[in-house]
């Protein structure tokens, strides 16, 4: 194919995901912040409607691309990191051979082939073949053995045939080049043209927050549901600092927000269906007022400009469970299986008492278990914060929609 235009989107990174388009569109400008700011993001180059490449940016100034071939085919993939002399390096480069489209659609190749360059320009060129039984059925970004015995070739050759200059944002006719490996030749100019992304509305919102606590029959995806807030407790501030974490990750950065210090009521909201009874939401209340209106928690260093469609920043669980306490409060982890983690197995809340003054500490399970959650403050009229919302996202009313 002869091109002299490439139609431009962007989305998500790929990863494993074969299709044509981006399973997770994102608007250019959202794109271009999240470029500016170091943060990953993917653009397609298509032409008539065909994607030709598919660019990932990564952490670090790093890139990785695949090729797609005259029928639509993934068939390589280079991985570029920066070179000394300022450019990137195209410092490795895998092809793939398949023996027809359900093989293709499987990723089991007939042949892989990997050229591998050092910073100085020596080349190894490494052939796997995947015998009469098929390759491996792991992703192809993620094989890297084969057969024991892998034909190898060396050979030294000029590095400045192997690199491209690093792209400022938008300026993706430096890939153009690339896609000759595939027989797409481009025409001595390239034109880019941006595919219109619609920016929806943005980061997720916090729609229908107060329903998650209201008491009463409810539809969901697993078909009728009933909501039943329950105490949890009091949660004992001292700092004025709230923290919201995995309690078993306290160590790491915890999502805070300031808060008067004194003794404060959590309250879980239950959601029972046919299938049993999960936490939907987590709240501690700080002023018995409604709030006005909703933020999302940041850390200083999060910017709700460089999330997409119903995105979000959140706390990050990966026991099951979340916590209310304060800002100041550790944990022994030696004791966390025999006070939190096993009482949790036949309670939906627990509290680690503190030693009057000190904080408590009150965990709960966290929705469908491991994940990230949306954290919501609740600001009154006049801007005081009167509750902090941890939403598990089980209640159809809590997805912004």
């Amino acid at each position: 194919m002869i091109f002299d235009s490439l139609d431009v989107s962007y989305g998500e990174l790929w990863g494993p995901h074969r299709g044509m388009t981006h399973p997770d569109p994102m608007s250019r400008a959202v794109a271009a912040r999240r470029h500016a700011a170091g943060m990953d993001y993917a653009v397609l180059l298509s032409a008539r409607e065909r994607p030709l490449a598919l660019v990932e940016y990564w952490p670090r100034r790093m890139w990785r691309m695949y090729l797609f071939d005259d029928r639509s085919w993934r068939m390589q993939m280079i991985d570029l990191k920066p070179h000394g002399t300022g450019s990137l390096l195209a410092h490795r480069n895998t092809r793939w051979q398949f023996s027809n489209e359900q093989e293709h659609s499987s990723g089991k190749w007939e042949v892989q082939e990997t050229t591998t360059v050092s910073a100085d320009g020596q080349v190894e060129v490494r052939s796997e073949f995947a015998g009469p039984r098929g390759a491996s059925t792991e992703p192809l970004h993620a094989r890297t053995s084969g057969p024991s015995s892998v034909p190898v070739r060396r050979f030294s050759a000029p590095v400045e045939s192997f690199l491209c200059p690093v792209p400022e944002f938008g300026d993706w006719q430096v890939f153009a080049p690339f896609l000759a490996q595939q027989g797409h030749e481009p025409a001595t100019t390239v034109a880019l043209r941006d595919v219109s992304v619609d920016e929806g509305s943005g980061p997720l919102r916090a729609t229908g927050i107060e329903l998650l606590f209201s008491p009463g029959g409810c539809e969901t995806s697993d078909g009728p549901a009933v909501v039943e807030p329950v105490d949890a407790g009091l949660l004992r501030i001292t700092s004025g600092q709230l923290a919201v974490s995995d309690p078993g990750w306290i160590g790491e950065t915890p999502r805070t927000v300031a808060v008067p210090p004194g003794e404060f009521p959590v309250t879980l909201s239950l959601l029972r269906t046919a299938r049993g009874a999960g936490v939907a939401a987590a709240r501690v209340t700080f002023l018995d007022i409604p709030p006005r209106e909703w933020e999302m928690a940041l850390r200083p260093d999060e910017d709700l400009g460089l999330l997409g469609e119903g995105q979000f920043y959140g706390v990050g669980v990966d026991t099951g469970t979340a916590a209310f306490m304060d800002a100041t409060r550790t944990v022994i982890e030696d004791h966390l299986d025999e006070d939190l983690f096993i009482p949790l197995d036949s309670h939906f809340s627990v509290e680690l008492p503190g030693t009057e003054p000190e904080p408590n500490l009150i965990a709960f399970r966290a929705g469908q278990g491991d994940g990230a959650y949306p954290v919501w403050i609740g600001r009154t009229d006049d801007g005081q914060v009167g509750c902090v919302v941890v939403d598990f996202q089980l209640h159809s009313a809590a997805k912004g929609e």
